[in-house]
């Protein structure tokens, strides 16, 4: 009998996490859905930048000076890999996309809590036995598994579309993506579920992803390295953590330099952090009305 009490809070975490993944993999849709925009980056903006040909196409090919494509394909190359770490503009954008859809998935976990609080769901559940700390790591743990599926197929894509890997790539690099990947979805599922505690409808919910979430895309390395950012927005970037889940993935997939160490230490501080505040805030937030 002991066993079977010890082992309940374990069954309704699990049972609260196939409720969210069967309102997922359930409906196809949301899945397309969630993949059309980050294809799409792929597809138009990551080839239609194919920022070698400012070198071979325009003045940098001056008439008369009969200068061999090959140097100027070298200059390209030597140029683009001064400034992103890489030759291949659209390898450097396809590891960004894999944060991207982590970021813009995680930002529908706190988006569920609304709904259930809406439709009365929440309210149900807080009668039951379950501790509601097992709510909250529902919602991140579920976000966090869909996240990683989203990545993996963004990935897929991005490889069959060109993406150049660093010669030499092992298993223990795609599963240092996964781990980077893992951490900042933990972290940031757990930021947007935790203001969805404070939430008092879909509408203000929705203001504030709308609010954090190109200034979180834009102002990291996502699509152009820090370097190249005015002075006043790189610190800004240096505490995004986009900023080093993109750095990590770029040295592990692309062998564009960085420091691994700090990357991982900082996103497992920032995701233990917002997880730990977000169980916290579940304890007085989530209260049966």
């Amino acid at each position: 009998m002991k066993e079977e009490v010890n082992l309940s809070p374990l069954h309704g975490l699990w049972a609260l996490i196939s409720r969210e993944l069967k309102k997922w993999y359930k409906t196809p849709v949301l899945l397309i859905i969630s993949l059309i925009q980050p294809v799409v980056w792929l597809a138009l903006f990551g080839k239609s930048m194919n920022l070698a040909s400012l070198f071979t196409g325009t003045s940098f090919n001056i008439n008369g000076l009969n200068i061999p494509k090959q140097v100027l394909d070298q200059i390209a190359s030597e140029v683009l890999k001064a400034t992103f770490g890489t030759s291949d503009y659209f390898s450097f954008l396809a590891a960004g996309m894999l944060s991207f859809i982590v970021l813009f998935n995680a930002m529908g976990s706190g988006m569920s809590i609304v709904w259930d609080r809406r439709l009365g769901f929440l309210n149900k559940l807080l009668t039951t036995p379950i501790p509601r700390g097992s709510i909250v790591l529902a919602k991140i743990i579920s976000s966090v598994l869909r996240s990683l599926v989203l990545a993996s197929i963004v990935m897929l894509v991005a490889t069959l579309m060109g993406m150049q890997y660093v010669q030499g790539i092992n298993v223990l690099d795609f599963l240092g993506v996964y781990l980077a990947l893992f951490l900042m979805a933990f972290g940031l599922s757990s930021l947007f579920v935790m203001l969805a505690l404070r939430s008092s409808s879909w509408e203000s919910q929705m203001a504030i992803m709308n609010l954090l979430n190109l200034p979180l895309l834009f102002a990291s390395n996502s699509f152009y390295p820090t370097s190249s950012m005015p002075s006043w927005l790189r610190p800004v970037s240096d505490i995004n953590p986009l900023s080093y889940t993109n750095e990590a993935i770029r040295q592990l997939l692309l062998g564009i330099q960085g420091n691994l160490t700090i990357d991982f230490t900082y996103l497992s501080l920032f995701a233990f952090i917002l997880a730990l505040i977000g169980i916290i805030l579940s304890w007085r937030a989530l209260t049966a009305k």
